[in-house]
């Protein structure tokens, strides 16, 4: 009887996916989220047979795009480039969570992660994090920006206000690239984002690099030094990049597309897109992705209430 019943549930298996699979991006298209479901995507429509589309869905601090997920059937056929923005930070700064990162999701794929960069205006005369914090406290106020409300980098710069005790002021903008624009034009004198589009402007002296905010040196710039590097083990935060689905998927469609997203990880061109988007590839098992998720929400969750953000 057990034997005829696993034999039963094979076909239904073998089945999916029978038709195309979308992937949900929470941002605009363009930045380092859209770019690195676009390459998964095509990879991953030929390993499972059906093609893979990107929809971007930006909006509410990732939230408009999470909740198409995490309201979507559970049968695998919507699926989230999950990161740190929709998941530990943007359901916190709105009154009402639209959904639960944690329950509201299966958290199935862990891709990897990439640092923030706190940057200077060449102009500004910041040229080290000690510069930084000795700014903040001779004029009594350091404005920074982000690429918007509720966004890995304005979260980053409310840490280090509770970390270090600076008074540092937010600016927010409606995405990097105005921001990268103020910064250049050292209109706001410091500045907070994923590292990825901001390389070549390190490379030509126009802006100026302070710290990364991971745990070691990005293979970007690898002259660096990290917040753990400069004593300040409180204020590492990575972005991280998975794939997620709603929840109660079933589990063999977990397990087929879990491994499917590990051999996509696995292969040579994909891992040099990665490393050019300053993104760290790091395969995981579901349990563990799942168990970090936690981790980020607990953490992540009351610091953005605590800091009164609010889209």
């Amino acid at each position: 009887m057990a034997a005829g019943a696993a034999a039963g549930a094979l076909p239904a298996f073998a089945q999916w996916p029978e038709r195309p699979i979308k992937i949900v991006v929470t941002f605009a298209p363009g930045g380092a989220s859209d770019i690195l479901a676009r390459v998964v995507a095509e990879q991953l429509g030929r390993k499972l047979g059906q093609p893979v589309v990107v929809d971007n869905r930006p909006g509410a601090g990732g939230t408009i795009g999470g909740q198409v997920v995490a309201t979507a059937a559970p049968d695998g056929y919507t699926l989230m480039l999950s990161n740190t923005t929709p998941i530990a930070l943007g359901p916190f700064t709105l009154d009402k969570q639209p959904y639960d990162p944690v329950a509201a999701f299966s958290h199935v794929a862990y891709l990897g992660s990439a640092p923030l960069v706190v940057m200077a205006s060449k102009e500004s005369g910041i040229k080290s994090w000690a510069d930084l914090e000795a700014r903040a406290k001779k004029e009594g106020r350091l404005d920074f920006g982000s690429g918007g409300p509720g966004s890995v980098g304005h979260i980053h710069g409310e840490l280090i206000k509770r970390v270090t005790g600076a008074n540092m002021v937010h600016v927010p903008y409606r995405g990097g690239a105005p921001m990268t624009t103020d910064l250049l034009a050292n209109i706001v004198p410091v500045g907070i984002d994923v590292i990825t589009a901001y390389v070549q402007y390190f490379k030509t002296g126009q802006l100026v690099p302070l710290a990364v905010t991971g745990t070691t040196r990005s293979p970007l710039m690898p002259e660096v030094p990290t917040m753990v590097e400069l004593g300040q083990p409180k204020l590492v935060l990575e972005n991280f990049f998975g794939i997620s689905g709603p929840a109660r998927l079933p589990a063999e469609t977990v397990a087929r597309l879990h491994d499917a997203a590990n051999e996509v990880l696995a292969m040579p061109e994909v891992q040099k897109k990665m490393v050019d988007l300053g993104i760290v590839a790091q395969p995981e098992s579901t349990a563990r992705f799942e168990g970090f998720v936690r981790e980020q929400v607990a953490v992540l969750g009351p610091t953005v209430k605590g800091a009164g953000i609010k889209l």
